[in-house]
């Protein structure tokens, strides 16, 4: 077909926004306008280097600290939380007498069933209003309640701080995926992605050795569980302080030179992913809500992340029945963390360098999981036993598994609202695994080796891989649909310029393609 022949866009199925509003409209529009522009590479990449240099610390210090202050309660129940706040109970009536840690297990769920609560109002003011606003501001509210633990006295009030301060958790990792969806092209997020995220390897690490340090103190007017509580929510604090600082978009980062934000827009614009779009829109929406690999994503996600509920909350309390110390319990934390870390990395950078075999790491990173629950599960618990410590410690490669699901979604949607509603899913789903997972853990099976637990992770290791593949089959059918239909009408260069910033989704904008 030759240029004149095209048929025009309106005509072909491609919407036609000529009479969007400008509200409507993606942030970049206003800095680079509807017309492609010529960049200076050299600008560009100094755009981007600097925009990794001030996002990434920040956010990968942000999510360690979210993962810090759900991990401590795994080492917190080991310096006497569980006695002193009646976290367990003895049953003398059976022979030998049965401990009972349904309330350890509901301390845990509890803090994602509060995330659960927050999420979506939360998500909707992040989207809506100055994030660096609504991110400090909240940052700062996690940190005093963090800080209350400290003062908590009962399971009751243990319960009631837990699911407040999933609330206003909740709110970082949906916050940062859009950070991320917004300020790099298809190909760079998934190493970006597991940077943040790779600070649940980092900081497993970093809390292992603060925690272990904690385990020293000897008298003192607290116990050590709350000076651990105390440390988490001051550090907080500082985070909370750092965030009033962090720009919108790169259309407006202050640290940016005028030159360097329209060479880090344009150079977003091929991508057709947008930067940032304030106002919420019903139709994206129901679109997202419609979208089946919005659904198969959130299954991934909840299925995988079911290990971490009983691995962050229960980690060194399982790792102690396999006739380990409590600090001895405490530092194998630091293979798991090491080996989350790296897996999580390796993958991030294969990923920007093979951006089509995202979902086939993701599959092969679920086979040394399964390994780690069988090896622990049929391993023999004997005085210090080295079995279990090992498949202990290979599952860490469920971390590859979580961040590459998150980039496989976030990587795959475009339109802000539809953008913010995938992140939002992804974290409920993540709620649900981590909900589901303590409840596996039955203390009456200890000495069965917990069967429920390790059969319930396999089959949700099964599904993850079932869903994967089911996720490859509907992206490479969908990417087949719209070259198909590009074929027919021919690829019109102003016109994808033009639809790039108009904040539409990956339905709507039929230059939009898939990656796998």
């Amino acid at each position: 077909m030759s240029t004149d022949d095209k048929v025009p866009a309106a005509e072909a199925g491609v919407p036609h926004h000529g009479n969007v509003s400008d509200s409507e409209k993606d942030a970049a529009i206003a800095l680079v306008g509807e017309e492609q522009h010529t960049i200076d590479p050299v600008v560009a990449r100094r755009a981007v280097r600097k925009i990794d240099w001030f996002l990434i610390p920040a956010m990968t210090v942000g999510y360690g600290l979210v993962y810090y202050d759900k991990a401590i309660l795994g080492s917190a129940v080991l310096f006497g939380m569980t006695g002193d706040l009646s976290l367990s109970v003895t049953d003398k009536t059976t022979t030998p007498p049965t401990v009972d840690t349904s309330r350890l297990s509901w301390a845990t769920s509890l803090f994602y069933f509060g995330m659960l609560a927050g999420l979506y109002p939360l998500t909707y003011l992040l989207q809506s209003y100055r994030p660096n606003i609504v991110l400090g501001s909240v940052v700062v509210l996690w940190s005093l309640i963090c800080m209350l633990t400290a003062t908590v006295t009962t399971h009751e009030g243990l319960y009631a701080q837990r699911f407040v301060l999933g609330f206003v958790e909740s709110i970082i990792p949906t916050g940062f995926m859009c950070i991320i969806s917004g300020a790099y092209t298809q190909q760079e997020q998934s190493l970006r992605q597991s940077w943040w995220f790779s600070s649940t390897g980092l900081w497993t690490i970093i809390g292992g050795a603060l925690n272990y340090g904690f385990a020293q103190i000897q008298g003192g007017g607290l116990t050590r569980w709350q000076y651990i509580y105390l440390l988490a929510g001051a550090l907080t604090f500082l985070f909370g302080l750092l965030c009033f600082w962090m720009p919108e978009s790169p259309a407006n980062a202050w640290f940016l030179t005028q030159e360097e934000r329209v060479a880090a827009v344009e150079r977003l614009r091929m991508g057709q992913t947008g930067v940032r779009c304030t106002k919420f829109k019903w139709k994206q929406l129901k679109e997202a809500a419609l979208d089946l690999k919005v659904w198969l994503i959130a299954l991934m996600m909840a299925s995988a992340y079911t290990v971490n509920g009983a691995v962050s909350g229960f980690g060194p309390l399982i790792v102690s029945t396999f006739g380990w110390s409590i600090l001895d319990s405490i530092l194998f934390q630091f293979p798991l963390g090491g080996l989350c870390l790296i897996v999580i990395l390796l993958t991030g950078y294969l990923g920007s360098k093979f951006p089509n075999m995202r979902i086939i790491m993701l599959i092969v990173c679920c086979l040394p999981v399964i390994a780690g629950f069988v090896i622990i599960w049929k391993s023999e618990w004997s005085y210090r036993a080295a079995a279990p410590v090992v498949g202990y410690t290979i599952t860490g490669f469920f971390g590859a598994v979580v961040s590459l699901i998150i980039t496989i979604g976030m990587s795959n949607v475009a339109g802000h609202t539809k953008k913010s509603f995938m992140a939002a899913t992804i974290f409920v789903a993540y709620c649900v695994g981590n909900i589901v997972g303590p409840q596996l853990i039955k203390s009456q099976t200890k000495s069965q080796h917990y069967p429920e637990l390790w059969t319930g992770l396999i089959i949700c290791y099964c599904i993850t891989i079932a869903s994967s593949v089911a996720l490859y089959i509907v992206l490479r059918r969908a990417n087949r649909k719209k070259d198909e239909a590009m074929a027919a009408i021919g690829d019109d260069e102003s016109e994808k310029a033009k639809l790039a910033f108009q904040d539409l989704t990956d339905v709507e904008n039929p230059y939009f393609r898939y990656v796998l």
